[in-house]
């Protein structure tokens, strides 16, 4: 009997990922004898290390379809047209298992600690369904494919480089929501949900006449110095955001983006009480008048005048680790009831922070691959894929990378007010190494302050990035680091 031919390489061991074969560089999501059991073969949580296996994809139309897919970026090569039809049965079959491998992801400890998401306080041992509920109730935005090619010929997918797009989608989509539905709003599987809900996610699809869409986004960073297909670091989503917003008139949010660390509440309180204006006047209205809107409030005191207000705070709380002294303060921003979380990370892969649980911060993920969906003919959205249904992901705070940017909203007046007691509380109650600085009045250095405004021009706003104009020029020390 011959003897059998030796092979070049050696079955991959049940740690490896079945892809490469190679050791995965992340812990397997469960243990890949119990995912056997399901009928799923080791797939990985992120990052597996399967940029060097890109290019095998290519070769998979003459084999059978791999056992299983990691979770997270499918490496672009989705988009060879040659081996298509095989990668959209792979990926049709990882989607397939998510469900399968929502019970093997890590559930939360049992502990008597308590849990913050956003603001409201959670107890594991009395109802764990309650703080599931409120986690899968967040609009969870994730990689997608086959959309319509950004500017007409960018890419279709924003697989690899959009992750922190899509979480400064998140944080937009949790301050709309509060806005329209409120932060207590509930969201549940198959049931009918108002036309607010869908109006928001509306602005979310991946469209380019969608206003928060990724080819606003994206376009719209090209005057902030990024090209398309680039990964954005948390000031730079920030300013794409605010000057995105000027060009949405149904949600009509104020968007301040803090310079310098410092927080300024009379620039604050000018730009939520200006009204409506064009470029064309707002140099000549700049002085305008708080007192006179000011009259506009009810006997109740609420706010009638008062434009919502997104307050973006790009930090770096260390230089290349985050420096343990600011981990108390950043912790107590989650218990703010204005609290939108926080966008960060590690080096070129974000998550949206939405909570803590001891000394591990809570997060969704964007690095999930989805298809993409639009709105049906009477504008509703198949949302199922907009939510995340399974225990959501942790990470010791440490390991976060330095550079984050926090998220604020304030309906009215009083709930901004409210945050400033809250700062001076429990922010800046420490003389030395502040997190950032709340001040009442301009700095005289800086500036003088302008609200921004809407151009005079009917366009959606990603037309405008051929200016060489910026409304602020980027800090890099807020991006964050290469590796």
């Amino acid at each position: 009997m011959p003897a059998a031919r030796p092979t070049n390489r050696a079955p991959p061991r049940p740690e490896c990922c079945p892809i490469s074969g190679t050791p995965c560089q992340a812990r397997p999501i469960a243990p890949v004898g119990r995912l056997r059991a399901a009928g799923v073969a080791g797939i990985c949580s992120p990052p597996c290390g399967t940029r060097r296996v890109a290019a095998r994809w290519r070769n998979y139309s003459s084999r059978s379809a791999p056992r299983g897919l990691r979770i997270g970026p499918p490496c672009r090569a989705e988009e060879e047209d040659g081996d298509g039809g095989r990668m959209e049965s792979v990926l049709s079959r990882y989607e397939n298992q998510i469900t399968i491998l929502s019970d093997y992801l890590e559930e939360f400890p049992d502990t008597d600690e308590p849990v913050w998401i956003l603001g409201r306080q959670h107890h594991l041992n009395e109802d764990k369904s309650k703080l599931l509920l409120d986690v899968s109730a967040r609009l969870w935005f994730t990689y997608r494919r086959k959309f319509s090619p950004i500017g007409g010929t960018g890419p279709s997918s924003d697989a690899g480089w959009g992750c922190m797009l899509r979480c400064g989608q998140m944080m937009l989509a949790q301050a709309l929501i509060c806005r329209h539905l409120g932060r207590d709003w509930q969201w549940e599987k198959h049931k009918k949900q108002p036309e607010e809900y869908h109006r928001i996610l509306r602005c979310f699809l991946d469209r380019k006449d969608c206003c928060y869409s990724i080819h606003q986004m994206a376009q719209m960073g090209v005057g902030e110095g990024k090209s398309i297909g680039e990964w954005f670091g948390p000031n730079t989503v920030a300013q794409v955001l605010k000057k995105l917003a000027l060009f949405d008139e149904w949600n009509s949010l104020a968007v301040y983006v803090s310079m310098d660390n410092t927080v300024v509440i009379e620039d604050i309180k000018k730009m939520c009480w200006s009204p409506p204006q064009s470029s064309s006047t707002a140099h000549s209205s700049a002085h305008l008048h708080r007192s006179a809107l000011g009259r506009n409030r009810n006997a109740a005191g609420l706010c009638t005048g008062w434009k919502p207000l997104l307050l973006i705070i790009p930090l770096r709380l260390g230089i290349n680790h985050i420096n343990p002294v600011y981990i108390d303060a950043f912790k107590e921003c989650f218990k703010m009831p204005q609290s939108l979380g926080a966008l960060g990370g590690k080096p070129n892969n974000a998550y949206y922070f939405i909570g803590f649980l001891g000394n591990e911060l809570i997060y969704l993920d964007p690095h999930t691959t989805q298809s993409f969906v639009d709105s049906e003919e009477n504008g509703t959205v198949d949302d199922q894929s907009f939510h995340c249904q399974q225990a959501p992901h942790r990470m010791k705070i440490m390991n976060l990378d330095p550079s984050v940017a926090l998220g604020f909203f304030c309906k009215e007046e009083c709930d901004f007010d409210n945050w400033c007691s809250l700062v001076q509380k429990e922010i800046l109650k420490q003389q030395s190494l502040r997190m950032f600085e709340l001040v009442q009045k301009h700095p005289p250095h800086w500036p003088p302050f302008i609200p921004p405004t809407k151009p005079e021009v009917t366009t959606t706003g990603a037309e405008l990035i051929e200016s060489t104009d910026k409304l602020f020029e980027l800090e890099e020390e807020f991006e964050i680091l290469s590796v």
